[in-house]
């Protein structure tokens, strides 16, 4: 079964390369105006053919100005741009901009690099953040963990977010994956046909939230990872 779940990861991460570099890419670059569409339906090709559905629980908030999550891997970004329609600019690590083939697909999408080892980077992450919401009407998403956790606890929030939020009075609103790692692993290399759960919170209003209100949303994502992995059966 092992060999199986080998086999079928290395068929999907063939699958993710060959839509992303030969077929994402170049529809990006030569329809500009179209990336949004794009982008979506050929995440919901890629979750298709690597065996993969989605379930919803709780509804996304149009008004809600950035989207924060656990991270597992790439499943879910592939697997929330294939559920929702919105126009996202992701957050990622500066990194991620020079590999090849992942960093221009990042550009192409005007997605939003990340200086980690930079602290004099945040005010120029803040303006970013703000040009998007206001002039590019553009919902932005975060990891704010700030890196892939290997088990069922939440690494410690980043500060930075919790700052951004404050600082321009966004609105927020937490969305808690479970599922992705069993679809795709790219720690322990296996994938199999699996449903990937994406859960909507309540959204937080950062401007009028109380002072602990960046723990109390860590909190309540972590009891419904521990619920889903208790009474479902499925890990985050």
């Amino acid at each position: 079964m092992n060999i199986i779940a080998k086999i079928k990861f290395y068929y999907s991460a063939f699958i993710i390369f060959v839509i992303v570099a030969f077929f994402m890419i170049p529809l990006i670059a030569i329809f500009r105006d179209k990336k949004c569409i794009i982008i979506h339906r050929l995440n919901r090709l890629i979750l298709l053919l690597i065996g993969g559905k989605l379930s919803q629980v709780g509804t996304i908030d149009p008004d809600a100005d950035i989207f924060i999550m656990n991270h597992q891997g790439i499943v879910d970004i592939i697997g929330l741009e294939a559920l929702q329609t919105n126009h996202f600019r992701w957050i990622a690590k500066k990194e991620l901009f020079e590999i090849p083939y992942i960093g221009y697909l990042l550009r192409l999408g005007e997605m939003i690099p990340l200086d980690r080892g930079d602290k004099r980077s945040l005010p120029g992450l803040m303006k970013e953040i703000r040009y998007s919401i206001d002039t590019l009407n553009r919902q932005v998403a975060i990891f704010p963990e700030g890196t892939r956790a290997k088990s069922q606890k939440l690494l410690n929030f980043k500060a930075g977010t919790k700052i951004i939020a404050e600082k321009l009075n966004l609105k927020v609103q937490p969305i808690v994956i479970t599922g992705s790692k069993m679809l795709f692993d790219e720690g322990k290399k296996t994938a199999h046909s699996s449903t990937v759960v994406y859960n909507f919170l309540p959204t937080i209003d950062a401007a009028n939230a109380s002072e602990d209100w960046y723990e109390m949303v860590a909190n309540q994502m972590q009891d419904i990872i521990d619920d889903e992995f208790n009474y479902n059966h499925r890990s985050r």
